[in-house]
């Protein structure tokens, strides 16, 4: 017996997902809305079905459901590891909790290895019917997750400097160049000329904006970068990179990192390898994340306001979801917090 399936232009239908999966369409709504006694294998092959022929009850919620879950999700692309050894996502759910348990929601945090197994979670939430609205992170280079969402009728914003031109509102400090450049005149300004960049994940917007910006700094400045090196952001490679660079005849002088974790890493390698900080080697993160502040010596960073940004965040999120919710507006720019991690290039 041929399975039917959706004509092209048209949406599927409610039958065609109960005869693709061999099950009755009351086997359907039963498996959406976690009700019946359906065993959980056939469960998971209605979900499947209905996530292959692009029905979700997104697209028929006035049949499928008629509240809201009340509830967000925030979908993290990490290692596990990392992030428990990186406070920066702990600012950032303080300042998404704080807007959201005041007004009854909750957030639903998912931690995922990689592109695919990201996009077939936004696929399940949706056919599950599991979250409101989804707050994204790290935008990337032809990025695909906000075509998807907009098809999975999932209200989403993305973390980022604003951008007029994204089809998904993104929300961040404004001015990020101007904050890389503010750390190369302070590094030149103490006699710094050879300065590292160790990055994050080469596809990541943000690593791409500060890179460019960097290495057109020390250009401008008449300077030859020292040394642009990506990492996966955990601590391994924050220590490997600073290594690679200590180990050079001619060491850079001073290391910019792309977050504060792994500028803490690099400070422990340095002194594992006899250097001291600041005298032979300045430090610079980025996040000013509470721990640089009981460092020693302390960290000299860039402000991004995490915590505040996660907040704006929600509150934008909830707005798109239907709340009566003043959105808020970030002006500010982020801004360089010299401490005691810099100082005088070695003679």
């Amino acid at each position: 017996m041929s399975v039917p399936t959706a004509k092209p232009g048209r949406r599927p239908t409610i039958k065609q997902v109960a005869a693709a999966a061999g099950v009755s369409t009351a086997a359907v709504s039963q498996a959406f809305n976690d009700k019946g006694r359906l065993s959980e294998q056939t469960r998971r092959r209605i979900l499947d079905t209905a996530t292959d022929l692009g029905w979700s009850p997104s697209a028929s919620a006035a049949a499928l459901r008629s509240a809201r879950t009340r509830t967000l999700a925030l979908v993290v692309r990490r290692p596990t590891d990392v992030l428990g050894a990186d406070p920066h996502f702990s600012e950032l759910i303080t300042g998404i909790e704080g807007e959201l348990a005041p007004r009854g929601y909750g957030l639903l945090l998912h931690l995922v290895a990689g592109a695919h197994e990201e996009n077939a979670l936004y696929k399940r939430l949706a056919a599950e019917g599991r979250v409101d609205g989804a707050v994204l992170t790290d935008a990337r280079a032809d990025d695909p997750r906000p075509a998807l969402l907009a098809r999975l009728g999932l209200p989403a914003v993305l973390l980022g400097p604003p951008d007029r031109a994204a089809s998904v509102p993104r929300i961040g400090l404004r001015h990020q160049g101007a904050a890389v450049e503010e750390v190369v005149h302070h590094l030149i300004g103490l006699g710094h000329r050879r300065i590292a960049y160790v990055a994050g994940p080469a596809d990541l917007q943000h690593t791409r904006l500060r890179g460019g910006v960097f290495e057109t700094a020390l250009r401008q400045a008449g300077l030859r970068p020292y040394a642009v090196l990506h990492t996966d952001f955990t601590e391994v490679s924050a220590v490997a990179a600073t290594e690679a660079l200590l180990d050079a005849d001619d060491r850079t002088t001073a290391i910019v990192y792309a977050n504060d974790s792994m500028a803490m890493c690099g400070i422990g390698a340095a002194r594992r390898g006899g250097l001291r900080v600041p005298e032979d080697l300045s430090v610079v993160g980025y996040d000013n994340l509470p721990l640089g502040r009981w460092l020693y010596p302390r960290l000299t960073t860039v402000d991004q306001q995490v915590q505040r940004v996660g907040a704006a965040a929600a509150r934008l999120l909830l707005a798109r979801c239907g709340e009566d919710v003043e959105e808020t507006v970030l002006d500010d720019r982020p801004r360089l917090v010299v401490r005691e991690s810099t100082g005088p290039a070695p003679g």
